[in-house]
């Protein structure tokens, strides 16, 4: 029955809260809004949005709610038998003029300032198992073809290889890692403030971005 029509994907969402220097993150508002906004414009056929979560912009200390939100998309797939799962993540870059669809993290915290719970690592491998804070995770998403895809949808949208060493790059590393050990996978993506680009066309990204990932995946 499974090959019949096409599979589902469902992809589950996350952005981040407030942090020093971004009183406003457009993530937040990018998230909360992205399932209506999808339902409003027409759902790609195949595509199921799971949930929509706002982490705290918090590395170590926010671990324990950063994989319960990894963990419950596993036991909905478990429930499902539903094999194709994304997760992805939206921070923002306050000094990007373009999207950025980010190819991989480095083992590596080095926060520019305290992260929402104070914490301020330096050079601190995200996880000691792995080795150095030089070793990298990469997506498996095809990333160049999805930037490719967004960019003929007319974005100005570019791959990066560097999600900075702050809590966007220490949350993807995480997630990068939990999608290898549970057969799922997963990508970050850098926004601009919404002063650089508005509010609609992120919106519209956001839901390109799904619309994208279900074609090619």
């Amino acid at each position: 029955m499974g090959s019949e029509g096409p599979a589902t994907i469902t992809i589950h969402v996350t952005g981040f809260k407030k942090f020093h220097g971004v009183s406003e993150n457009p993530t937040e508002t990018i998230v909360s809004n992205l399932t209506d906004y999808v339902k409003k414009n027409g759902s790609p056929k195949g595509l199921v949005i799971g949930s929509c979560s706002i982490l705290e912009t918090a590395g170590q200390g926010a671990l324990l709610p950063l994989y319960q939100t990894l963990r419950s998309a596993i036991s909905e797939k478990d429930s499902t038998n539903s094999s194709r799962i994304i997760w992805v993540h939206f921070g923002v870059n306050s000094g990007a003029s373009k999207f950025a669809i980010e190819h991989q993290a480095v083992n590596e915290a080095t926060f520019r300032c305290p992260d929402e719970m104070g914490w301020k690592p330096q050079k601190v491998p995200i996880i000691p198992s792995d080795g150095g804070i030089s070793y990298i995770r990469e997506t498996s998403l095809p990333v160049e073809e999805i930037t490719k895809a967004l960019a003929k949808k007319g974005y100005e949208v570019m791959t990066s290889d560097d999600a900075g060493r702050f809590v966007c790059n220490y949350v993807y590393y995480h997630s990068l890692r939990f999608a290898e050990q549970n057969g799922i996978k997963s990508l970050f993506v850098h926004v601009p403030l919404f002063l650089t680009i508005d509010e609609d066309t992120q919106m519209k990204f956001a839901a390109s971005l799904l619309e994208v990932l279900t074609s090619l995946c």
